[in-house]
């Protein structure tokens, strides 16, 4: 049975002087399959020792990184590294202890034999850690091999607890992206439930564990001022950014195949949207609250090409520095009409959002990095008081309510203020919170809540299969529609800017602009 504990927030959080309480996971190995990439090491593992170092793992807990190439030598030392770089102490007293639980294991995907050592091990590890039997597969590899690997680990029963451990528990955690149109994410969703259960697999998207994200559930629902005005008779439009000021990186291939509307739109975007939009679930019950998700995504009305802009970023210079165009990127096709950059006017048809306009924006090398949700309210009928007709306070300001997603994570209300001056002269001001204020300096990645929700069974923060597939649905007919119509302007927005023209008329339309973040 998990027990419950009390532990210290600032342990995760880096804030002082908060307590909470949290349920304790069974003992758990953790298998990490992809254990060589990048996301195990800078993500991963550091994520679950956060989570040690605040007491939230059982003592009986393992991790084993499987993966191709031969690591058994270098993979501990590699991820010790890695934990310390990412701002743990490298003396810290439970390192050594965390460390030991973690060990390696070498085998191909598709080798059935490797998958009946891999049981062999694990069955060991149950005897010596006395972790009783319980699984979390992590599949962080290429989406290619989820379904190799799915049907291996059915194929030798690790699907299910063993005989001896029939009261355990097996989930698998599956990274995103969960196919890559309406079709390929029903095959996929087929092909795993052929070996698990809906209730063992959690699809992940690591934008659930930001806090801001997780925050915007509580801010809606457990405040009354909120609540009350989130709704089309007062809030005029919603817009949504989420912008990079990085290229590619190297992922050619992959973002040739993706776009950044099945790489952001369609998973990041819409996951935060779900939580802007949704009805009051019954509970914070997972089940209550993915009915309340689906429920939404299945209330956006058809997405039409006059509604979307598309864009390619061009060549500029940038701070000083020559930014070269996404087609003269690495591995990228020279006459590419990949989009980097999309904006999207969405409406859903409840009568909570009626007649509300919702902007959503996503690229890449645009003017900074920043995630943030604006929403604008409308202002008040019948209003007793004007603005200034001239100077820095002209007019009534509209009210902003500002959700920043990342970085410097917060909060701000922007309204309007007398100026102490001998008139009524109204001039915007803003209240604002900031979690680094708040709590101190946050040292978690995002996927310490995740992980510890899978741990415990917990599926909230996790993606269900009806939203991947109405995800989808949205999204497939314009992509459809997107290469049967290929763009003649790319590139279209340079380097360092906010993207296409297109973007700025897109909403100029409907009367409104794209608010400054």
């Amino acid at each position: 049975m998990a027990t419950e504990i009390a532990i210290p927030t600032a342990d995760i959080a880096g804030a002082a002087h908060q307590t909470a309480h949290a349920r304790k996971p069974d003992p758990t190995v953790v298998v990490i399959f992809g254990a060589s990439g990048d996301l195990t090491k800078k993500k991963l593992l550091p994520a679950l020792f956060h989570l040690e170092e605040s007491g939230l793992l059982p003592e009986e807990i393992a991790i084993v990184g499987v993966a191709r190439r031969d690591l058994s030598k270098t993979f501990a030392p590699d991820m010790r590294k890695a934990i310390v770089d990412s701002g743990s102490k490298d003396d810290d007293p439970k390192l050594a202890g965390f460390m030991e639980k973690v060990s390696y294991f070498t085998t191909n995907f598709d080798d059935s034999d490797g998958y009946k050592r891999l049981n062999e091990t694990l069955s060991a590890i149950d005897k010596a850690k006395g972790t009783k039997g319980n699984r979390l597969f992590y599949l962080a590899v290429a989406p290619e091999y989820f379904q190799e690997i799915i049907d291996r680990l059915g194929e030798q029963g690790m699907d299910k607890p063993g005989p001896s451990t029939k009261d355990a528990h097996v989930r698998v955690i599956i990274e995103k992206p969960f196919g890559h149109d309406t079709a390929s994410a029903k095959e996929l969703n087929d092909g795993v439930a052929k070996v698990f259960g809906e209730d063992q697999i959690y699809r992940i998207d690591h934008y659930l564990g930001k806090e801001t994200v997780q925050n915007i559930f509580v801010l809606r629902f457990a405040n009354a001022f909120f609540e009350p005005l989130w709704n089309a008779e007062y809030i005029d439009n919603i817009q949504v950014t989420a912008a990079e000021a990085i290229g590619i990186e190297g992922r050619g291939p992959f973002y040739e195949k993706a776009g950044v509307s099945r790489d952001i739109l369609q998973n990041h975007m819409m996951e935060m949207l779900e939580f802007v939009a949704m009805d009051k679930p019954a509970s914070n019950d997972a089940k209550d609250v993915i009915a309340e998700k689906v429920k939404l995504l299945k209330a956006i009305k058809p997405l039409t090409e006059e509604n979307t802009v598309r864009g390619q970023y061009g060549p500029a210079t940038v701070g000083g520095q020559p930014a070269k165009a996404y087609r003269e990127e690495d591995r990228v096709n020279p006459e590419s009409v990949t989009e980097t950059f999309a904006a999207i006017k969405l409406e859903i048809d409840t009568p909570r959002w009626k007649g509300v306009p919702f902007y959503v924006r996503a690229g890449k090398r645009l003017t900074k990095r920043v995630t943030e949700i604006v929403i604008e309210f409308k202002k008040p009928k019948g209003a007793i008081v004007e603005g200034a007709t001239s100077g820095a306070c002209q007019g009534i300001p509209a009210n902003l309510l500002r959700l920043r997603i990342q970085p410097d994570e917060g909060i701000t209300i922007g309204f309007g203020n007398k100026r102490p001056t001998p008139d009524t002269t109204v001039c915007p001001v803003t209240a604002q919170f900031k979690y680094f204020d708040a709590f101190g300096k946050y040292t978690a990645n995002g996927y310490e809540r995740l992980l510890l929700d899978a741990m415990l069974g917990d599926a909230s923060l996790f993606t269900h299969r009806d939203a991947v597939e109405t995800a989808w649905s949205i999204y497939t007919p314009l992509l459809e529609a997107w290469a049967k119509n290929p763009p003649g302007d790319f590139p279209n927005y340079p380097c360092g800017t906010w993207g296409p023209a297109a973007s700025d008329e897109l909403l100029a339309r409907d009367g409104h602009s794209w608010h400054e973040v």
